[in-house]
């Protein structure tokens, strides 16, 4: 017998793939410049010039042998060093560098995370919309899972998440920049949630660990974007440098325990435990490296700032519903019909690729991945303004 539970898995990739998947075939058959492809979160734009001298620098050094050998298993402690210092520096916030654990990108940081926390029985909270895959590392964890609905501007509905508040929540997870919507949640609404929280946690008398996936922290147009530890004491930060830094193949990261937090120090230990059991140990050492190196740095994210301004523009003159996105690279958008696989679907015959927002637990609406060249989307645009006429 082999695990039924990872076959599913195995066999069935997520909607977001399978659309990319048709997309590719789509291409081969009327060409790549006639496909609109709005599925995958793939960052379109070029990686700043300090991660290329980072890497030529380290590949032209004297010590081979050290460059491409083993870190720490937690990751290299003069790497943990400067990111805990830039942490500091930039929020205010004090991380030592023995709080931080160096991952594979923010899945891992997230998968170590849930599987440091959560026991038999536990449950774990996201807002939705997310990211789908919230679900399958918590169960995989061996916790539930339960999504809270949004507000009607995609913000968090404190009040579906205070029924869901029960003893039984270990974490919830928080993505601001959101993915899918793009929606950042403001400092106001943090302070809203870590007081709600903070009363729950006296009443069942144990932490609620407040998760933090923050790969679009720097993918943001003029909103600020909180550091949650600052607002919340029992946060532990997933990171990811895979959209800042343009290299999602790169599968670079950290996980930030708050030493703050109840049990820091064990919680922490916990997550060097759950690396070592997934076989998360020694991201990849080139890349600690590098990160190190650009941790101050960003892509030209004013690229995609003018992609989401046409795109946003045209759509909304055409007649379709969305809230406006103030970070990450997605639009997310109500479905005409309020039904986004029928909308998806439909899209398709006018060969736009928009993703049903049924697996990022809004049903209603489809998003919009904008990370593309900017040709496309001002090519794009008859196509979707023909699309909502047919509903008309």
């Amino acid at each position: 017998m082999i695990n039924e539970k990872y076959l599913g898995l195995g066999t069935k990739r997520s909607v977001i793939r399978e659309l990319f998947e048709y997309g590719k075939k789509r291409k081969a058959e009327i060409g790549e410049e006639n496909v609109f492809d709005f599925s995958l979160g793939n960052p379109s734009i070029e990686p700043p010039k300090s991660l290329y001298k980072s890497i030529i620098a380290h590949l032209s050094g004297d010590d081979p042998l050290s460059l491409h050998g083993y870190t720490s298993a937690q990751g290299d402690a003069t790497v943990r060093k400067t990111i805990s210092d830039s942490i500091k520096k930039r929020f205010g916030f004090d991380i030592g560098a023995d709080m931080i654990y160096m991952t594979c990108g923010a899945a891992a940081s997230l998968t170590i995370t849930l599987s440091a926390l959560c026991v038999k029985g536990d449950k774990v909270l996201a807002f939705a919309p997310y990211f789908p895959e919230y679900a399958v590392f918590s169960v995989t964890a061996g916790a539930g899972f339960e999504a809270v609905k949004p507000s009607p501007d995609m913000s968090i509905d404190l009040s579906d998440l205070e029924g869901k508040l029960d003893a039984s929540v270990k974490a919830v997870i928080i993505n601001s920049p959101n993915n899918p919507s793009g929606v950042v949640y403001d400092e106001q609404t943090l302070r809203a949630l870590s007081a709600l929280l903070k009363e729950k946690e006296r009443k069942f008398g144990h932490a609620i660990y407040l998760i933090s996936d923050e790969p679009y922290r720097e993918l943001s147009y003029g909103a600020e974007v909180p550091y949650i530890p600052g607002i919340y004491d029992d946060t532990i930060v997933c990171y990811s440098y895979s959209k800042s830094l343009s290299i999602p193949g790169e599968r670079i990261g950290y996980i930030a325990v708050s030493p703050k937090a109840e049990n820091a120090d064990n919680v922490y230990f916990a997550v060097c435990g759950a690396g070592r059991a997934l076989g998360y140990v020694c991201a990849p050492s080139l890349m600690q490296k590098v990160a190190a190196d650009c941790v101050y740095d960003t892509s030209d994210v004013a690229q995609y700032k003018e992609n989401r301004d046409i795109l946003c523009g045209a759509l909304k003159e055409y007649g379709y519903e969305f809230a406006k996105p103030d970070g990450a690279f997605y639009l997310f958008v109500k479905s005409p019909s309020g039904d986004g696989d029928e909308f998806s679907e439909r899209a398709k015959k006018h060969d736009l690729l928009v993703v049903s927002g049924k697996g990022f637990g809004v049903p209603t609406h489809v998003r919009i991945a904008y990370c593309v060249k900017k040709e496309t989307i001002v090519r794009s645009l008859p196509a979707f303004k023909a699309l909502i006429e047919e509903y008309k």
